[in-house]
């Protein structure tokens, strides 16, 4: 269990204890997508929800989300947020839409959760927004696609 950092040494789960480690500047980008069918992607170009801009929402949506990542989740610290972005791009290919969140913290432990928890409740945010017209929508492919700072240093992934 010694490589698994949010478990003590008797193998119980724990809070890090954060602390003693340097502040740096982090970063984290998260992806992933919602697919659904191509008449209700036309309906959000077309802004035919009755519930208003679905995009928009979704993008204040995983705004929030990044900024309750530690009630969400629950070994998470509390982290003061320099930067949250959430990008939502239409993609008829899928179809369906694409979701990018950048977080940035200058602080002693990593952004990642709060960036993917950021794609996650926008992702849920569409669907909430979809769903009287399209209950097969399906959320996937969240992933962490890049972490700068902190000790372990950069990551990207392929």
């Amino acid at each position: 269990m010694s490589d698994l950092t949010h478990f003590d040494a008797d193998g119980k789960a724990h809070m890090v204890n954060v602390g003693d480690k340097p502040v740096t500047d982090r970063v984290a980008v998260a992806r992933g997508e919602i697919t659904m069918q191509a008449s209700t992607l036309a309906k959000i170009a077309e802004g035919g929800f009755g519930k208003g801009d679905v995009l928009g929402v979704a993008r204040l949506a995983g705004i929030m989300g990044a900024k309750q990542t530690a009630s969400l989740i629950p070994l998470c610290h509390p982290l003061g947020l320099d930067h949250v972005a959430v990008d939502l791009e239409m993609d008829e290919a899928l179809p369906g839409v694409r979701i990018t969140a950048t977080c940035r913290v200058t602080g002693r432990t990593g952004i990642e959760m709060e960036a993917m928890t950021a794609v996650s409740v926008a992702a849920l945010t569409i669907y909430d927004m979809c769903k009287a017209v399209d209950r097969g929508m399906a959320i996937g492919a969240i992933r962490l696609t890049h972490k700068s700072g902190g000790k372990s240093g950069d990551f990207n992934a392929e």
